[in-house]
C-alpha cells in the first residue's frame, strides 16, 4: 500500500474529471474504488468532499488516500482485465459509421440501438468499439458528449486529450449547435416555438430501475423544485401527415437527459416509438389510426442527431457533420412522401 499523498493538478491536467485525472496517474484504479473514495471522503480536493466527476483546475491540491500496489490492485480485482479483441464484424461496423475526421476529432453516425457507452466488461457500444477508431494514431478516441441508446445520428470523439479538453470545453459552455430530427404524434402548434419545462429525475419502478425518467417541472416551479434543472428547447414542425403525426426539428439548447423526449412528451406531441414518454396515444388516437398509422411504419424511436455544428479544435474553423437518417427513419420519410433535401435550411432561422 502507499502512503497517504497529495498532489498537485499540473499544466496540461486542468479542467478534467477526477476519475479521468486519476486513472491517468493511477492506471490501476478501476471506477468502482474511485466512487467508493470519493463516498468515504477519503479523496478530497482542496480540503473538500468530491465527486468522481468533480472538474479539476490547474493548482488544485487533490488528496489520495493509500493505494493498493498494482500487483495488489490486480489480485484484489481493482485492475480491469484486459478486454478482448474486437471482432471483426464490430470493426467493421463502426469503421463503416466515420463520417469525418482528421488528426483531432472523429464524427461518427451512431446507430439507433448502438449504447454511447456500457457496464464493465461491454465491449458491445461506441466506448467499446473506439479502439477501432485509431487509425493509425496512438491514443484510443475518446467521447465528448452521450447520445441516448436508441437515438441515432452525430457523435464526436476526440482523437488527442487537448482536442477532448477543447470540445468538452465548447459543450459546456453551449459553443456547438446540435439540431435533431423526430417524427412526433399529432401536429405542434405554433408551428415555430420554445419549451422551457425544468427537469428532475424521478426513479422508476422497474426491475433495476430501468424505468427511471424526467419528469416536466413548471418553469415557475424550477427554483423550489429539489433537483431540478432548467431545460430549454427549440422545435420547429416542418411536414405533417393529416393532423396524425409531424416531422420536426428540435435544437436542444441545454444538455440534460431525456431532454427532447420529456419536453415533446410535456406538450402533448411525444417522439414515435418513444415507450418510455410516448405512452400508448401514439397507436389509437380513438378510431384505431394513431401516429403510427397502424403498424405502417416502425416503432423503433424517430429521434436522430441530424447535424452538428462545433469549432474545430485547432483550426478553430465551423465544422457542421450531418448524418443521413437509419434505416427505420428512411423508410417513414418514404412512406409519408418526405426527403431529407426538404429540410436543408435552417429551420430556427427566425428565432436566432
Amino acid at each position: 500500500m502507499s502512503q497517504v499523498q497529495t498532489v498537485t493538478v499540473g499544466p496540461g491536467d486542468g479542467d478534467q474529471r477526477l476519475d479521468r485525472w486519476l486513472k491517468r496517474h493511477f492506471p490501476h484504479l478501476g471506477q468502482g474504488p474511485i466512487e467508493k473514495m470519493c463516498r468515504k471522503g477519503e479523496l478530497r480536493v482542496d480540503g473538500g468532499r468530491c465527486k468522481a466527476s468533480t472538474r479539476l483546475s490547474v493548482g488544485q491540491q487533490v488528496r489520495i488516500p493509500p493505494l493498493p500496489d498494482p500487483d495488489e490492485a490486480r489480485a484484489k480485482a481493482l485492475l480491469p482485465r484486459t478486454p478482448p479483441r474486437i471482432n471483426a464484424e464490430d470493426v467493421e461496423l463502426i469503421q463503416s459509421c466515420v463520417l469525418w475526421k482528421d488528426d483531432h476529432v472523429i464524427a461518427i453516425n451512431k446507430p439507433a440501438g448502438l449504447p454511447t457507452q456500457g457496464g464493465s466488461g461491454q465491449l458491445r457500444h461506441v466506448d467499446g468499439m473506439a479502439d477501432a477508431l485509431r487509425f493509425g494514431l496512438d491514443e484510443k478516441p475518446r467521447l465528448v458528449h452521450r447520445l441516448d441508446k436508441d437515438t441515432s445520428g452525430v457523435l464526436l470523439l476526440a482523437r488527442t486529450r487537448e482536442a477532448a479538453q477543447a470540445l468538452t470545453a465548447a459543450l459546456r459552455h453551449k459553443q456547438t449547435r446540435k439540431i435533431y430530427w423526430a417524427v412526433v404524434a399529432g401536429v405542434p402548434t405554433p408551428y415555430l416555438g420554445e419549451i422551457r419545462y425544468g427537469l428532475v429525475k424521478a426513479r422508476g419502478h422497474g426491475k433495476g430501475g430501468e424505468a427511471e425518467k424526467m419528469v416536466c417541472v413548471h418553469p415557475r416551479d424550477i427554483g423550489t423544485t429539489e433537483g431540478a434543472k432548467r431545460a430549454h428547447t427549440l422545435y420547429a414542425t416542418l411536414y405533417r401527415v393529416a393532423s396524425r403525426a409531424s416531422w420536426v426539428a428540435l435544437e436542444p439548447l441545454t444538455g440534460r437527459t431525456h431532454q427532447l423526449r420529456a419536453h415533446m412528451a410535456e406538450i402533448g406531441h411525444p417522439i414515435i416509438g418513444d415507450g418510455k414518454y410516448g405512452g400508448s396515444g401514439q397507436e389509437n388516437m380513438g378510431d384505431g389510426w394513431g401516429a403510427q398509422l397502424g403498424g405502417v411504419i416502425s416503432k423503433k424511436l424517430h429521434l436522430h442527431a441530424r447535424s452538428m455544428s462545433f469549432e474545430h479544435p485547432r483550426t478553430r474553423k465551423t465544422i457542421t457533420v450531418t448524418a443521413p437518417l437509419p434505416d427505420h427513419m428512411k423508410h417513414t420519410w418514404d412512406t409519408f412522401g418526405w426527403t431529407e433535401d426538404l429540410a436543408e435550411g435552417d429551420p430556427f432561422e427566425s428565432l436566432q
